[in-house]
């Protein structure tokens, strides 16, 4: 069986990491943690919001505010469907990767991943296959989501290939079994995320789409 391609959605699919970090740094600094949306892309990247932000409050010794998390997905909700895009060049390397099964497996909830997918119009290419840590007891940067995904497609671990952006990500795919590439070719992408996704066990390192799409049509033959 043709190997499965597994794509995050967060800073692979959609450049959507500088827009959500944006929102987070705006609304912890309203509860007294202050620190850059840089700061948060380099820790918490590839890490479901809800594990995210019970991390930061247990460091500041208190539990998330009620209504904190609902307030920060309307305001996300509203600056994805006014400014949300995709990753540059990645329509090309999905006509040049057509053949190939996909799925999305992201730390996104569910309605967020949807929306993000139908807005910048990629739905058709991974639907059915479209998984939201939610759907898993651990999310990333354990395996669950990956091999959750594996087991809907049909496929076995070591015949899927994952594309993320952040070392959690890598991570588990790793410990899912599975091929890890890492991607830098977002906009949120730092000089540093290289050796980061490399340390985290990427296989290869793809820095554009077009980059991502050879390595992975070569790795066909």
């Amino acid at each position: 069986m043709d190997r499965l391609l597994i794509f995050d959605c967060d800073g692979v699919l959609v450049d959507s990491e500088f827009l959500e970090h944006t929102v987070d740094a705006e609304m912890l600094a309203a509860h007294g943690y202050e620190r850059t949306m840089e700061d948060l892309l380099g820790r918490f990247v590839g890490i479901s919001r809800k594990d995210m932000y019970a991390t930061i409050f247990g460091e500041l010794g208190r539990p998330v505010p009620e209504g904190l998390l609902e307030s920060r997905e309307r305001i996300v909700w509203a600056r994805c469907a006014r400014d949300l895009r995709v990753v540059t060049g990645l329509s090309a390397a999905l006509d040049a990767l057509s053949a190939l099964p996909k799925c999305v497996a992201s730390s996104s909830t569910p309605d967020k991943l949807r929306m993000k997918l139908e807005i910048t119009g990629l739905t058709p290419w991974f639907a059915p296959h479209i998984f939201s840590t939610e759907l898993v007891q651990r999310g990333k940067p354990a395996p669950d989501i990956y091999l959750h995904a594996a087991r809907a497609v049909g496929v076995p671990p070591e015949a899927c290939t994952v594309i993320e952006d952040s070392p959690h990500g890598l991570g588990g795919a790793r410990a899912a079994g599975m091929r890890a590439i890492g991607f830098t070719g977002g906009a949120h992408a730092t000089a540093s995320l290289r050796a980061q996704l490399v340390d985290a066990g990427a296989s290869a390192i793809a820095h554009s789409m077009d980059e991502l799409s050879s390595l992975l049509l070569a790795g066909q033959h």
